[in-house]
């Protein structure tokens, strides 16, 4: 049975404590229990891409060489990825705020792509959709409106066009009452803003700021994960990988 976690795993939500916690769990239980059962318990339980990759190749027979070169890769291609989706949820937010034409955001949404993922006319056929979708009683809003770096692009691209066009019929105060299921703390401090009538403007500006710090600070939480995971390999103490973990921390 995998340990139980507090929380979901989410490398770019999550606190840098809560995730050197986890590692350090980790070291701990392998010191307890030998042999690699609990490894192989997360690798079948852990959803979050980076964690999932670590735990599948730092303790596999791959060589230090090829597994500190395999963890940037991945972690380059995943933070693209975040960086992608964010600005996505950025450009959805400026079109609430400025009450811009949804086929110009979804024109600007696709400029994120070399390919976009999905159709135009698809695209507004399931955003437009979702105005019938949110109607029935009993609605699961949870999972029909979650937004966050987690979703496949298409899905993520149809729900922020749907806030769009949704904002500029109902008005941009109408999203208010959807604000606890987006899931997302970018989007959702962004959307709170531009429904108390920040410029769209600043708030673009801001925002950008905003995912570059996340973006970076998801990168040191990559890296010291790394580090981590590699000083449980070399079976260096516990005392000794909180060290590691300290080196990343205020």
């Amino acid at each position: 049975m995998a340990m139980e976690k507090p929380q979901e795993l989410d490398i770019v939500q999550m606190p840098v404590e809560g995730l050197a916690a986890y590692w350090l769990s980790i070291k701990k239980i392998l010191d307890t229990k030998k042999g690699r059962t609990i490894i192989d318990d997360e690798i079948a339980h852990t959803d979050e891409p980076y964690i999932r990759h670590l735990l599948e190749t730092v303790f596999s027979g791959l060589s230090r060489e090829h597994v500190r070169r395999l963890a940037g890769v991945k972690r380059d291609v995943l933070l693209e990825d975040y960086t992608r989706k964010i600005d996505l949820m950025r450009i959805a937010t400026y079109a609430v705020a400025s009450g811009e034409n949804p086929q110009i955001t979804l024109v600007r949404m696709d400029s994120k792509f070399a390919t976009p993922p999905i159709t135009e006319d698809k695209a507004l056929e399931m955003a437009s959709a979702m105005f019938k979708a949110i109607q029935p009683r009993g609605v699961d809003f949870d999972i029909l409106l979650s937004v966050d770096h987690k979703l496949q692009a298409d899905r993520l691209l149809v729900k922020l066009l749907f806030f769009s066009m949704y904002a500029r019929r109902e008005g941009r105060e109408s999203l208010e009452k959807f604000l606890p299921h987006f899931g997302s703390h970018f989007f959702s401090e962004g959307i709170s803003l531009a429904i108390d009538n920040f410029d769209a403007d600043f708030l673009g500006n801001h925002l950008k700021n905003m995912r570059d710090n996340l973006i970076s600070e998801t990168k040191r939480k990559m890296d010291m994960a790394f580090e981590m995971a590699l000083a449980i390999r070399d079976k260096l103490s516990y005392e000794d990988i909180f060290r590691i973990a300290r080196a990343y921390m205020l």
